[in-house]
């Protein structure tokens, strides 16, 4: 499977029926709604990835969310995960503005592509391995077509992590053995062709960001490192 454009890819992504309960649930949960977005117009299909074609710096997150990104069709769009996400990426510079809450809003990042392991909005936030694992064929392709301008990335999570590391080796990254681990401010260099800086990062999820385990300071660090990493320009703080 391989597209000339990530644009291509994207339109072939979005009409993705592989994995039978992620349908089931995206589609239920398009239905049902929530009552405050009992008005809107639900998405309610496979979210593509998010950014310009030709980023230096990629985020990597889980899944998108029943009532954010599956609602929106834009990554971490319309939940409280992406407000805390977008907003910190505006600080640093990275994004245009610090809100994000529809497909529409003028939002615009610079220099930086957003996407996920797992495309579609699964139960309870929580993919399956073998979801997973069938999603990967995007992910696979979504990295060929970036590895040209591709220099670091930030994965937000364990799971984002571990889905990462054979997708970054099958691509001609020098993954380590034995794999790195996660953490949060987790750094590894990968070597290749053209070096990869592999940052960790919790997720921005509601439990980390409401509890104080993740605070707004903490993403702004890793994001300010990985954008001099991909050599992008950042907002003074």
């Amino acid at each position: 499977m391989r597209y000339p454009s990530l644009a291509a890819m994207d339109g072939d992504l979005i009409d993705c029926r592989r994995c039978p309960r992620l349908v089931a649930w995206r589609e239920q949960v398009a239905r049902d709604k929530r009552a405050a977005f009992r008005d809107e117009t639900y998405w309610g299909r496979p979210v593509p990835g998010f950014g310009p074609a030709d980023a230096a710096l990629l985020i990597v997150g889980l899944a998108p969310a029943a009532h954010g990104a599956n609602r929106t069709g834009r990554m971490f769009t319309g939940d409280r995960s992406g407000d805390v996400l977008y907003a910190a990426m505006h600080a640093v510079g990275l994004a245009n503005q610090p809100t994000a809450v529809s497909a529409d809003d003028g939002l615009e990042l610079y220099g930086t592509r957003i996407t996920s392991p797992v495309h579609c909005a699964p139960p309870a936030n929580k993919p399956t391995p073998a979801e997973r694992d069938t999603c990967r064929r995007w992910l696979d392709e979504e990295l060929r077509l970036l590895a040209p301008t591709l220099r670091s990335v930030v994965v937000l999570g364990g799971f984002g992590w571990k889905a990462l590391l054979p997708v970054l080796a099958d691509a001609g990254w020098e993954v380590p053995r034995p794999a790195p681990r996660f953490g949060h401010g987790a750094h590894v260099e990968l070597g290749g062709d053209r070096p990869l800086h592999l940052f960790g990062c919790y997720h921005v999820s509601q439990q980390n960001t409401f509890t104080g385990r993740l605070t707004p300071p903490m993403i702004e660090s890793v994001l300010v490192d990985a954008a001099l990493a991909a050599q992008l320009p950042i907002r003074p703080s």
